[in-house]
């Protein structure tokens, strides 16, 4: 069974606390439902939670919010929550494309983008979170000099990704096609249930760090 398909996720999320149910209410004010103004860091596609669990735990004075669609499995991470509840992130069942209906302008410091769907048929390349498209999603929400951060065990969807950047404006900070034996960029790495299992059978990580800081910059200059 998939776990998109459990019986009765929908119910549990419903009657859940730590998923925040009308999001778009939030925009612009997150901070009252924190009740604080820390940064905050959006996972999309949080999957079963660990990752964002791990980063909120490590970190008690960032925000964290998870992203997820799929009912069953967004149920994992509440599961988890309820063991190890965390005052500091929420999640949120919503497709991707509404995040800027979710999130105001310069409201999220950084992007987490972790294995994603490759979506590989051609005419199905929208969809895909680093494309272009989502891109401009991103930098509406993003502070000045917020950062995405990307990892795939996918060579073609990272490939697909990297040549998205310069048509879309955003420059690229950091990447490597072999994560787990670059030294520099494994550093502070925290690991998803998926980078765990696919790191273990010796198949490479990619992954880049993205930001649009110099042309937010002289934007927000010119506008002076």
């Amino acid at each position: 069974m998939r776990l998109r398909n459990i019986t009765g996720s929908r119910e549990v999320i419903a009657a859940c606390d730590y998923v925040v149910h009308e999001p778009q209410q939030y925009r612009g004010r997150w901070e009252e439902l924190f009740g604080n103004n820390h940064p905050i860091r959006i996972e999309i596609g949080m999957g079963k939670g660990r990752f964002i669990m791990d980063l909120a735990r490590a970190n008690p004075d960032i925000n964290y919010i998870g992203i997820e669609k799929y009912s069953s499995v967004l149920l994992r991470g509440i599961q988890k929550m309820e063991a190890d509840p965390l005052i500091n992130l929420y999640f949120i069942r919503m497709e991707a494309e509404e995040i800027t209906e979710v999130f105001g302008p310069g409201e999220v410091e950084r992007i987490y983008l972790n294995f994603s769907d490759p979506w590989p048929k051609d005419r199905h390349a929208k969809r895909r979170l680093p494309s272009r498209e989502f891109l401009q999603r991103y930098d509406e929400i993003l502070i000045p000099d917020g950062v995405i951060e990307f990892k795939t065990d996918n060579l073609e969807l990272f490939k697909f990704a990297l040549e998205e950047l310069e048509p879309a404006g955003w420059h690229l900070n950091q990447m490597t096609q072999d994560l787990h034996h670059d030294a520099q960029m494994m550093q502070g790495n925290v690991m998803t249930e998926y980078e765990e299992k696919f790191s273990s059978l010796g198949k490479p990580i990619c992954k880049y760090i993205i930001s649009r800081q110099c042309e937010k910059t002289d934007k927000q200059k010119d506008s002076v």
